[in-house]
């Protein structure tokens, strides 16, 4: 029975239980099994909000979403939508990296763990085919991870015929997207087309493209391992990616090197290229600290202060563009915004025994409070510090470059005193007793 083999497969994955999930739905035949699987299951015991994102591409697209609100309504479940407006003749490339950045954007302020996908083993054979095409390295053979990021895919495992038989023995209806049978999209394409023909030589074609997959799942996996099994190397994670020691990355083997550096930039969320790799092997050898390498699609690669930095910010590897960097209010009790690419949640809670000085969490007496751009000339006064300190004293002691300092985000008090930056540095000034009623701002890159 397909909902038993996703609960011995939920409990197999190992997710926590009572989460906040987004459930990403879009009215189509696999995404409405995925929501009426995880509301019979009760073994994970997550707190369910359905997402639809309707992109403005298909006249029916405002009539899809009212189905799917009533979908989620019969289940007793939130829902949550979003309208695009990307037009008729949108790519499938620029509709994913859409679709993808406001699910971030919805799973941020739903306070969510995960947007939970209904990807599945067609959709999986399919992407590896569609990376073979497109010239990729072995890593990207490996295709679309259970768990990346943000995004969990709990129907990985599963076919699609299986799907839609579950969906005709629950009699449910489901939309069928016109641009899933458009030969026009690649994807399609390769769906309706060239797997059928290839099937008809090589019945089993399906099952050896995901055999190459979990084959290039295990590689890549253990070149994630390595990364913090390399003596020297010290993977760190970083505000909007990763950063290795550049030192001794330079110093090996062009290969490994170049290797490194590429399951670097994966762990830190993107996808390098093997030439792109070795200029930037070549940079970090040459460039002096402070230097910047574009490495494409809004990552660069940094030399700060003997660190190699990928940076850069997205959902499984989609830079999302930052919007404009202006002053906005903490307020009430709960609440969420953005700023540039931070996002910051807030509520309140009890104040923990302690805090710590450069965390990305800080717990503050209720108040309003107001957050800014880093300015020259701040000054934090810091906790179990003595007397003031300028904050770009604070940022260079935590080897924030240059150039991201302008757009760091600085939580002010009423009086416009400076007590938090992010990561970096907490004020002695609003510390509440701890156990006292107390509101904790969460602020991290998305």
């Amino acid at each position: 029975m397909l909902l038993r083999r996703l609960e011995e497969h939920l409990q197999e994955m190992a997710l926590s239980r009572g989460a906040r999930v987004l459930v990403a739905v879009s009215g189509g035949p696999d995404s409405v099994a995925l929501l009426d699987l995880l509301a019979a299951t009760a073994c994970h015991g997550w707190q369910l909000v359905v997402a639809h994102v309707d992109h403005g591409i298909h006249p029916e697209s405002p009539r899809i979403a009212e189905s799917v609100e009533s979908l989620a309504t019969s289940y007793g479940v939130a829902f949550r939508c979003r309208r695009l407006q990307l037009g008729s003749g949108t790519s499938e490339t620029v509709a994913r990296e859409a679709r993808y950045a406001i699910l971030e954007a919805m799973r941020i302020e739903e306070h969510a763990a995960w947007i939970v996908t209904a990807h599945h083993a067609d959709d999986q054979a399919e992407t590896v085919l569609l990376r073979v095409l497109g010239g990729t390295g072995p890593a990207g053979l490996a295709a679309m991870a259970a768990v990346q990021g943000s995004i969990v895919r709990p129907l990985l495992p599963f076919r699609r015929e299986e799907l839609a038989q579950y969906l005709l023995d629950r009699n449910l209806p489901a939309w069928e997207d016109p641009a899933n049978s458009d030969p026009r999209h690649l994807r399609s394409w390769i769906r309706n087309s060239l797997l059928p023909l290839i099937r008809v030589r090589l019945p089993d074609v399906d099952a050896q493209l995901l055999r190459v997959s979990r084959q290039a799942g295990i590689e890549r996996m253990a070149w994630d391992r390595i990364l913090d099994m390399i003596p020297g190397l010290e993977w760190r994670p970083e505000p909007g990616g990763g950063s290795v020691a550049a030192a001794p990355l330079a110093a090996y083997d062009s290969t490994l090197g170049n290797a490194l550096l590429r399951a670097a930039a994966r762990r830190a969320g993107f996808t390098l290229g093997i030439e792109r790799a070795e200029r930037a092997i070549e940079f970090l050898v040459q460039a002096q600290s402070g230097s910047r390498m574009e490495l494409g699609g809004g990552w660069t690669l940094g030399l700060e202060f003997g660190r190699a930095k990928l940076l850069g910010a997205g959902i499984g590897g989609t830079p999302v563009e930052a919007p404009p960097v202006s002053g906005l209010e903490i307020a009430g009790v709960q609440g969420a915004a953005h700023f540039g690419r931070w996002a910051l949640r807030w509520r309140q809670e009890p104040a923990p025994d302690q805090q710590p000085r450069n965390g990305l969490a800080a717990w503050f007496i209720p108040g309003a409070l107001r957050v800014r751009p880093w300015q020259a000339g701040d000054n934090i006064r810091p906790l179990k510090g003595r007397g003031s300190r300028l904050v770009v004293k604070c940022f260079q002691e935590a080897k924030v470059a240059r150039p991201d300092r302008s757009v760091w985000p600085v939580v002010l008090d009423s009086g416009g005193q400076v007590i938090w930056v992010p990561g970096v540095c907490r004020s002695e000034n609003l510390v509440p007793q701890p156990g006292a009623e107390a509101l904790r701002v969460d602020a991290q890159i998305t």
